[in-house]
């Protein structure tokens, strides 16, 4: 028998027997609940927690940072969407995944193997109902009528997208098949097919993208992109009403496209910011976590439930105005917008270099805030080293799931960080570019490769944070172990564990 089953055999005896022990929480009468909140494409100074020049209120995320702890180096391994959401679910590194590069693209088949453990598929094992909202975008294989590949299969638009695909059948390989005991939400934005469950049950009406082609299409309830917000926040606000009791507690996985473009901000609150449409999506997204946090609250269940919040990368945007015109703004570095700049000016990623798709801080470097009233310190702050692939092996340390060897390759127990009881156990973390671009935080270094004949560079970012002076002449010997560090983890088939 494999060992992963094993494990999960094991655990779902413990849960049966005996119940879950929370060894090394304390105070804990029963297993507590687990929302992550994962916005897209939102930058680490668009928070007014982490950014106090920030043009953007942000009201409810502001309430979380102050009653957790919020942690200042966090890291996204990957400045793109896709691999930065496998290492969320897996607590392994993408590059290690079939596709170490770039995002998924239209129809493409799972990120995840069959063998590997889920975040979703270790808390259902004990004892958990599952659920996610919003993006999945981790690949899911659709039936069609001729038995091919859909069409517009490996594509980000085609004209014909879907035109073979058989609405009446399951899609398999997708969030149900990885965990989830319910979704609703897109695999892939430009796919534009919302499931519920594991059946296409609904269309985005995408400004970019069609289904016109694909038969029975017009058949299925349309949404407008700034329709699914409130849809999925709706949506998630109803699970949380049906949630039975403390003795069955609920993973909430809450992964809204904002403020990811287009800019498909609500009629309300356009012109509500100093900081453009783009702003206005960002507050739009507060508004709308505050209501969650708002449910919690009238359900009495705040002080049992752990909010985990976080972005999947860096803002694509350098810098934003008033006078900017988003409208049409592209997925895509040679994107540029037009307008003139008034005085006041934003930076979603604050004074950090760089933006989505690049391996500098404004590009992996994510906000992150954990709350767990009388479990994590209130007004709290650590600059230790925590990557989103950690999140898998934390949890477990929560509900005392024991991960096997084959399990989370590159995942850190830091559970310990959370709570406030020491420093944390992560010494460095990889982080990449949506392309073949690497680097390695260590400490107070940053070491990174470019590749294409350019020298390696170093940075010392506790008195350089923008990353704007190599130092890598002036500490060789820094920069050649640092260099041989990151050889040895991308060589490797995982990274040293501390559970």
């Amino acid at each position: 028998m494999p060992a992963i089953i094993k494990s999960r055999i094991c655990n779902l005896l413990i849960i049966l027997l005996g119940g879950l022990s929370l060894s090394g929480v304390p105070n804990s009468v029963s297993p507590p609940n687990i929302i992550i909140i994962l916005a897209d494409d939102l930058g680490y100074g668009d928070l007014q927690s982490y950014n106090p020049a920030s043009l953007v209120p942000t009201p409810n995320l502001n309430r979380l940072a102050s009653e957790g702890i919020r942690l200042i180096n966090a890291y996204c391994p990957v400045a793109v969407c896709s691999p930065t959401r496998y290492s969320l679910m897996t607590g392994r590194y993408s590059f290690r995944s079939w596709k170490p590069n770039g995002v998924m693209a239209n129809y493409e088949p799972s990120l995840i193997e069959d063998e590997i453990l889920t975040l979703p598929e270790m808390l259902k094992e004990a004892g958990y109902t599952t659920a996610g909202f919003g993006k999945w975008h981790l690949g899911t294989t659709f039936p069609t009528l001729d038995g091919e590949k859909p069409a517009g299969y490996g594509k980000f638009r085609a004209d014909d997208n879907g035109a073979n695909l058989d609405l009446s059948k399951p899609v398999s390989d997708g969030p149900l098949d990885h965990g989830f005991d319910h979704w609703l939400g897109f695999s892939c934005a430009s796919e534009c097919w919302i499931l519920e469950n594991n059946q296409i049950a609904a269309i985005i009406d995408h400004d970019l993208y069609t289904t016109e082609a694909t038969p029975g299409a017009e058949r299925l309830p349309k949404y407008k992109l700034e329709e699914y917000l409130p849809y999925i926040t709706d949506q998630t606000l109803d699970f949380l009403k049906t949630q039975p009791s403390a003795n069955q507690p609920f993973f909430l996985y809450y992964a809204p496209y904002v403020p990811h473009i287009p800019l498909a901000v609500n009629e309300r609150f356009r012109g509500t910011t100093k900081a453009g449409l783009y702003g206005d999506y960002v507050y739009e997204l507060d508004y709308y976590v505050g209501q969650i946090l708002a449910a919690l609250d009238s359900l009495e269940l705040s002080n049992n439930t752990i909010v985990l919040f976080a972005s999947d990368n860096g803002s694509q945007f350098e810098m934003i105005a008033q006078g900017m015109n988003l409208e049409n703004a592209q997925n895509t570095p040679a994107s540029s917008v037009e307008g003139t700049l008034t005085d006041k000016v934003h930076h979603p990623n604050g004074k950090l270099r760089g933006t989505k798709w690049s391996v500098w801080e404004g590009g992996v470097r994510t906000p992150f805030i954990a709350r767990w009233p009388n479990h994590f310190p209130a007004k709290a702050t650590s600059e230790d080293i925590f990557a989103l692939n950690d999140v898998l092996a934390t949890l477990a340390a929560v509900v005392d799931y024991e991960l096997l060897e084959n399990s989370a390759h590159d995942s850190h127990n830091l559970l310990p960080l959370l709570l406030g009881k020491e420093k944390g156990a992560r010494e460095s973390v990889v982080v990449k570019a949506s392309n073949n671009i690497y680097g390695l935080r260590q400490g107070k270094w940053k070491y990174v490769e470019e590749g294409n004949d350019k020298p390696p560079q170093l940075y010392d970012l506790s008195l350089d944070e923008e990353e704007t002076n190599d130092v890598s002449l002036q500490h060789p010997t820094i920069a050649q172990k640092m260099a041989q560090k990151l050889a040895e983890i991308l060589n490797s088939d995982r990274t040293v564990m501390n559970y």
